[in-house]
C-alpha cells in the first residue's frame, strides 16, 4: 500500500504551467525554496523541473562521485598485484614522513 504522506508530497510538487501564466512565478520560485523543487506540468506531463541552486549542486556532486566511485571500481577490478607499491615507498617518492600531521 503506498505511504498516504508519500502521496501527498508528490502531488504539492506538481505546478500545472498556467500558474506562470497567471503571474505566480515568484510565488512558485518561493514554493521551491521552500521544497527543493517543484515538477511543472504542460497538459498534465511534467515538462520541467524545478530545483533550487543547492538541490541541483548536490545532484552534480552526487553524480560526480558516483561517476568516481565506478572509475574507482573499474580501476580495482583491472589491477594486478604488481600495480601496488608499499606504502612507505609511496611515502619516501611523495616526500612523506611517518611523523607528518602527528601532534
Amino acid at each position: 500500500m503506498l505511504n498516504p504522506n508519500f502521496i501527498s508530497g508528490a502531488m504539492n510538487s506538481l505546478v500545472p504551467i498556467s500558474r506562470f501564466n497567471k503571474g505566480e512565478a515568484n510565488k512558485i520560485f518561493e514554493e521551491v525554496r521552500e521544497t527543493g523543487f517543484k515538477i511543472v506540468l504542460k497538459n498534465n506531463t511534467p515538462t520541467c523541473v524545478l530545483l533550487t541552486p543547492e538541490a541541483y549542486e548536490q545532484m552534480l556532486e552526487t553524480l560526480e562521485n558516483y561517476r568516481l566511485l565506478v572509475e574507482a571500481e573499474t580501476r580495482l577490478e583491472n589491477a594486478k598485484g604488481e600495480d601496488f607499491i608499499p606504502a612507505e615507498q609511496a611515502m619516501q617518492e611523495l616526500g612523506i614522513s611517518e611523523g607528518f600531521g602527528k601532534g
